[in-house]
């Protein structure tokens, strides 16, 4: 079993910066791949970003050199730097760890972007 707690999202002006932090615990060892993923209303849910353990990175073309993705494997944590935000950025994100054939998922923290 995981447990994952996000926390950091809230309301920002366009142009602002957050950042989102995820922490992991229960009996998996932290060696597994974690994401972020957001979710605007009507919109289907869209991977944003992943790291592996050994800190390789994939993003969403559109975030790219936008948001930074890491992880501290000593603390169980996974960070999203958001940066140069924008109304299209508004959205429930989500931190998921996949543990074998196991999803995992915390329950979501709201950013908005908004002036």
């Amino acid at each position: 079993q995981v447990q994952l707690v996000e926390s950091g999202g809230g309301l920002v002006q366009p142009g602002g910066s957050l950042r989102l932090s995820c922490v992991a615990s229960g009996s998996a060892s932290f060696m597994y791949p974690m994401g972020w993923y957001r979710q605007a209303p009507g919109k289907q849910r869209e991977l944003v970003a992943t790291i592996t353990r050994g800190r390789y990175t994939n993003y969403l073309d559109s975030v790219k050199g936008q948001f930074t993705i890491s992880r501290d494997n000593a603390k169980n944590t996974v960070s999203l730097q958001m940066n140069n935000l924008q109304a299209e950025d508004t959205a429930v994100y989500s931190c998921n760890a996949q543990v074998g054939s196991v999803g995992y998922w915390g329950q979501g923290t709201q950013v908005t972007v908004s002036s």
